[in-house]
């Protein structure tokens, strides 16, 4: 599985116009062929930043997702909005046996 966080800061100005491009971006991800789950959220010890936080099946997935118009557009969109460089991370991963202890 490949796992990709992702941040941008932006001012209180902006925020709304940045999380309904985020939320938007999000919801039209988890409709694309490879995605197990993509989500944005505020950070609750930061309010001027969003976290994104994607799951993707493998690296063609994500390339793909890469590859579509819309994501290009939300990049460029949101990296205007953006107060300093959005910042992205790319993981591969595996989920480990666990279990939680009461």
């Amino acid at each position: 599985m490949i796992v990709i966080t992702g941040s941008v800061r932006v001012d209180a100005a902006s925020m709304a116009q940045t999380l309904a491009l985020g939320v938007e971006h999000s919801a039209r991800s988890r409709g694309e062929a490879g995605c197990i789950a993509h989500n944005c959220h505020v950070d609750a010890e930061d309010p001027g930043r969003i976290v994104f936080v994607e799951q993707w099946v493998d690296m063609a997935a994500v390339q793909a997702h890469f590859a579509v118009p819309e994501s290009g557009r939300f990049v460029a969109a949101i990296a205007q909005l953006a107060l300093e460089p959005p910042q992205m991370q790319i993981y591969e991963a595996r989920e480990l046996p666990h279990r939680i202890l009461v």
